[in-house]
């Protein structure tokens, strides 16, 4: 086959591919919010860790828009907040630095405590999202068909400096939030892990957790395992070769704190590496 030919070929499959990607659902191409550490395992005393945040369509590659860093804690060994250094968002992502001055597994996550509304001014439909306080002020007060949704959502990953410990994974008993049963810096290929996911510090049972393995650029098949948690809260995933997954979970009830908002909808998602 000639060069030529070669490019031809080419441009046919690429221009095939976008039809097929056009004519996918929506949530086949969902934006994923992520958090990606330089390291989840590291040795010795003083030990850094630069980790970078952003929400893009290919998992932990920068091409969509950068994760917001407000809602940024980050737990050491000991339970207690650690600051996090040289913060920075850009165009693609943020960026930040964790210094591991304890040893132990540090819990780094982004926090987003919210709302969403839609409503219509004019016959125009409009939405905004912001914090709670902000509604009053942001929404018109001649807003029709107004909905308010309350936004709880976590985005985290596990660092160990040294032996891996437990002080740090502890829950807040808000939201919907991960607690491992398996270490998450203690994950090995081919291996299978347990974790039980928790509602407001409840079992959350009955929910669907989706993981995919890191690298969907260079794919054709995103590979992602589906599995749903059991009566308690708890399920197992079994690794597949090494590298970095992502992991989320959502749900949506009733059970709002604010009195503006009708439904709450809270999301959790965790990137943790498998070693070979």
């Amino acid at each position: 086959m000639n060069f030529s030919l070669k490019r031809t070929v080419r441009a046919s499959m690429k221009v095939a591919a976008l039809a097929l990607a056009i004519s996918l659902p929506l949530s086949a191409h969902a934006h994923r919010q992520w958090l990606l550490p330089s390291a989840t395992v590291l040795s010795g005393n003083e030990a850094w860790v630069t980790v970078d945040a952003a929400v893009s369509n290919d998992l932990f590659y920068f091409e969509h828009f950068p994760l917001r860093l407000d809602g940024l804690v980050v737990t050491g060994p000991e339970g207690k907040p650690v600051q996090a250094v040289n913060a920075a968002t850009g165009k693609y992502r943020s960026t930040f630095d964790v210094q591991l001055s304890q040893p132990g597994t540090y819990k780094i996550a982004v926090v987003n405590n919210g709302v969403f509304a839609s409503y219509k001014v004019d016959g125009q439909q409009k939405r905004w999202r912001g914090a709670a306080d902000a509604l009053a002020k942001e929404v018109p007060a001649n807003a029709q068909e107004l909905k308010v949704t309350q936004v709880n959502g976590r985005v985290e990953t596990f660092v160990t400096a040294g032996k891996p410990t437990k002080t740090a994974l502890a829950i807040t008993g808000a939201g919907l939030e991960l607690q491992p049963i398996t270490h998450p810096t203690d994950l090995v290929a081919g291996d299978t892990a347990s974790f039980q996911l928790m509602l407001d510090g409840k079992p959350a049972s009955g929910i669907e957790v989706e993981v995919v393995p890191g690298g969907i650029r260079y794919r054709d098949k995103l590979q992602d395992t589906k599995v749903k948690t059991d009566g308690e809260g708890k399920f197992s995933v079994k690794w597949g070769g090494p590298g970095m997954y992502w992991m989320e979970a959502s749900v949506s009830d009733q059970k709002t704190t604010l009195p503006q908002a009708a439904q709450r909808r809270a999301s959790y998602i965790a990137t943790v590496e498998v070693l070979p």
